[in-house]
């Protein structure tokens, strides 16, 4: 058991915490919430003991280890992702080196029966002893365990961690924490480095694990997966809630609202005392009850609400231009690195209105297609930007793009043109610039600060097919909820790139998973998407599980048989895209037929005699239905398209 006891610290002149107190039970799992800057970092860097404070104290018991992830760190280690990760068990590796010296040597001896030769013999048995207590025989098993759960292929285990990105190298680090199984795991924003399937991974490891977990992080869904206990720090104090993060909004809302109703109450009856001793303060007969009155204000103890920080970005999205119906089309999409080709012969379209979460492991190929979609790479094949396209691209690393000697008002007024420079300080107010905030210069922003900026500079050129690459990185709660609401109004075409699965949830309406180069297309949101990937995989094992079983005894047969199985199946698939474009093609007539329809009954004393016959609206309503009957169609064929294309990929 941890114990933080009146913990305070000033940052700036101001106090960031006052007389905090807490106490970590043995298997907590604990989120630590609260705005960017309130305090949540230095918070775990203290109970860490990287960092002092003011006043108090963190008491840990004797003997007690913590592990602590940063949110950034910078790691030069010139080993493998292996030996590298094998560090979390330091003494075992040592032991295991001095075993093979002392295997080394006894091999070589010749005298049996000399004392030092025995003496030989007695070392090894002891540390092969020790060796085998602390577990030794089973740590490169549990090396891998983790690796592989945190996204590493086997072939990447003996590749130099210096080939890997900063993000990939978080990962191994990550592993050495949970190898190392501490009495208490501090993770700071732990999903910023890792993919949907990786988080889920790390989410059922913390479920399962035997020590107490404290997590800061910004995505809802991974609180609400693993706390029991949600602490905030808001303006210099906490409030500590028995529950999840969903559960902690809903109790922090009924609690404020009792606080105020409470606080109201109290003010009714002091205004009510006040005007009491106002009234007969001078009236001798009633003396006695001022007096009484007076005292009963002293001793009341004064109910206080408390203040909350308001602070919010606030913005929309401009109105998308008018584009052509079919806004990307890609064929044969290849591009390649040195190392190896990340995408292969993509076909694939974006259609008018079309709403597209990327997904996938990181390094198959999401950013790549984000970018050469946005024309910042060159690829092989044909990608076709429909008519009147404009794109608006925000890039994962976006806001390191800014120039740094820029001031706010400058990052912006460089780039505004026409009416809107006038309203600048408008929309720097929106995303919580305002007074001598926008004079500051961009090197001394904070990460959060930076991507406010980057977002609001997105805003200045209206566009109808916006690119997000992780874009609610260093974004607080409050902040991507704001961002979430603005893209559900916007109405152009959407692509967007996030491992956040509460941001992507009701946001998209098809997914495109990344997985070998390729792209695998399914119809939903990401929810529906996981439901999908985990019948899938479970559906492969026993497919797996049934081959392991069954012999196969005429291969050249069988090989005969799947080829022409491929070949009906993509002869369907073939079949179903000429259905598809003739479905759209439908559709497109419908709608226009229904706005020109629309258009006549918005002006009824043209069309007088079809409105009092009722045909016109009957021709509308039929319309109506053959457009809905015809979208479900459309929606049936591409689900019909995506299970074939899975069961022709699986051949």
């Amino acid at each position: 058991m941890v114990s933080v006891s009146n913990i305070s610290v000033q940052f700036g002149g101001e106090a960031l915490f006052e007389h905090v107190s807490f106490i970590i039970n043995d298997e907590d799992r604990i989120g630590l919430v609260g705005k960017n800057g309130a305090g949540k970092s230095t918070l775990l860097k203290i109970i860490k003991g990287l960092q002092g404070s003011e006043e108090g104290e963190v008491v840990v018991p004797e003997g007690q280890t913590i592990g602590y992830l940063p949110q950034e760190m910078e790691v030069r280690s010139r080993q493998s992702v292996l030996e590298e990760a094998s560090m979390a068990f330091s003494e075992i590796v040592e032991m295991e080196k001095q075993i093979k010296l002392l295997e080394q040597e006894i091999h070589t001896r010749k005298d049996f029966e000399s004392k030092e030769y025995h003496s030989l013999l007695r070392q090894q048995s002891d540390i092969y002893e020790r060796f085998h207590l602390t577990g030794g025989s089973s740590i490169h098993a549990d090396v891998e365990k983790v690796l592989t759960g945190l996204g590493f292929a086997r072939e990447d285990f003996h590749r130099p961690m210096q080939e890997f990105s900063s993000g990939w190298q978080m990962r191994v680090e990550i592993a050495k924490i949970l190898l190392r199984q501490p009495d208490l795991i501090l993770l700071d924003e732990p999903t910023n480095h890792l993919d949907i399937e990786a988080i889920e991974w790390l989410e059922g490891f913390l479920l399962q694990y035997r020590g107490a977990v404290i997590l800061v992080s910004h995505d809802r869904a991974f609180l609400d997966n693993i706390c029991s206990r949600t602490i905030e720090i808001t303006m210099g104090k906490i409030y500590d809630y028995k529950s999840n993060y969903s559960g902690y909004v809903e109790m922090r809302e009924e609690r404020m609202e009792s606080q105020l109703a409470t606080y109201e109450n109290q003010q009714r009856q002091i205004r009510q005392v006040e005007r009491f001793i106002e009234r007969f303060r001078y009236k001798n007969t009633k003396s006695k009850q001022v007096q009484s009155r007076i005292k009963m204000l002293e001793k009341m103890d004064v109910v206080e609400v408390e203040a909350t920080d308001e602070s919010a970005i606030h913005f929309r999205f401009p109105p998308a231009p008018h584009s052509g119906k079919i806004v990307l089309e890609g064929k044969n999409v290849c591009k390649d690195y040195p190392q190896k080709r990340v995408l292969n012969a993509l076909d694939f379209s974006v259609i008018k209105g079309d709403r597209l979460a990327f997904v996938g492991r990181n390094g198959e190929g999401k950013t790549t297609l984000s970018k050469v979609i946005a024309g910042l790479l060159d690829y092989s094949g044909e990608l076709k930007k429909g008519h009147n396209v404009v794109i608006g691209y925000y890039a994962q690393d976006q806001s390191e793009h800014l120039n740094p000697e820029l001031t706010v008002f400058s990052t912006i007024d460089e780039i505004a043109v026409g009416d809107i420079r006038p309203r600048i300080k408008g929309i720097l107010g929106g995303f919580l610039f305002s007074g001598d905030d926008t004079e500051k210069k961009v090197k001394v922003l904070s990460g959060g600060e930076r991507s406010r900026l980057s977002i609001a500079k997105l805003l200045l050129t209206p566009a109808n097919l916006l690119i997000l690459d992780e874009p609610t990185n260093h974004l607080d709660m409050r902040s991507k909820d704001i961002l979430k609401s603005a893209l559900l109004q916007y109405n152009g075409t959407l692509i967007i790139v996030s491992h956040d699965r509460d941001f992507l949830q009701g946001l998209t309406n098809r997914v495109f998973e990344f997985r070998d180069g390729l792209i695998r297309e399914h119809l939903g949101d990401i929810y529906d998407y996981l439901e999908q990937r985990k019948i899938r995989e479970l559906s492969e094992l026993e497919k797996n599980t049934a081959a392991k079983k069954e012999a196969q005894p005429d291969a050249a047969s069988d090989n005969k048989v799947s080829y022409e199985k491929k070949k009906e199946s993509e002869r369907d698939l073939r079949k179903i895209r000429t259905q598809i474009s003739r479905s759209e093609d439908e559709i497109e007539s419908l709608e226009n037929s229904i706005v020109l329809l629309e258009a006549k009954l918005a002006e009824p004393q043209k069309h007088q005699d079809r409105i009092k016959d009722g045909s016109l609206y009957k021709e509308y309503e039929e319309m109506k239905s053959r457009l809905g009957a015809e979208m479900e169609r459309w929606e049936s064929l591409h689900e019909e398209m995506a299970l074939r294309a899975d069961d022709s990929a699986s051949r």
